[in-house]
């Protein structure tokens, strides 16, 4: 299989900026993407993408069709897969899991070993850490602290 992107030259600290080498989903060949520190970070496989400012780091992945965008950072040992959706200023970090179809956006953190899954939707200022877990149609917004 042919490679889908490819790590350029322009650096923000120790992260690069990634360019597609080919059309996939909705990316195109030739459009720049976001930063990952290293090809660990974002499978060559699928329709996965990070994109505008949007910055993945340190051990955490993202694969299968998930989009992380906008300024969102994905580190330490998260996992974001499937057809989820992080977005805007939300923070996902150390054994988090965003999977499914789960969106996480606004300013919410998911830490820890906290899992978001199914339909949910994460927004706003929430926090999520410990072993939460948020699934199905469930909706967490506001200001809300679950710890599991």
């Amino acid at each position: 299989m042919l490679p889908k992107y490819e790590l350029t030259n322009i650096v923000q600290g120790k992260l690069a900026r990634i360019r597609a080498l080919r059309d996939f989903g909705n990316v195109k060949e030739g459009e720049l993407g976001g930063f990952i520190e290293s090809e660990d970070n974002l499978s060559q496989e699928g329709n996965a993408w990070v994109s505008e400012n949007a910055w993945v780091s340190g051990k955490a992945r993202v694969y299968g069709s998930a989009q992380v965008y906008e300024n969102a950072q994905v580190y330490g040992n998260a996992q974001v897969f499937g057809r989820a959706q992080v977005f805007g200023e939300t923070r996902v970090f150390e054994d988090a899991r965003v999977y499914e179809d789960a969106w996480v956006y606004g300013s919410a953190w998911v830490s820890d070993n906290a899992q978001v899954f199914g339909s949910a939707r994460v927004f706003g200022k929430t926090q999520l850490y410990g072993k939460a877990r948020i699934s199905e149609e469930t909706r967490v917004f506001g200001s809300a602290q679950i710890y599991g």
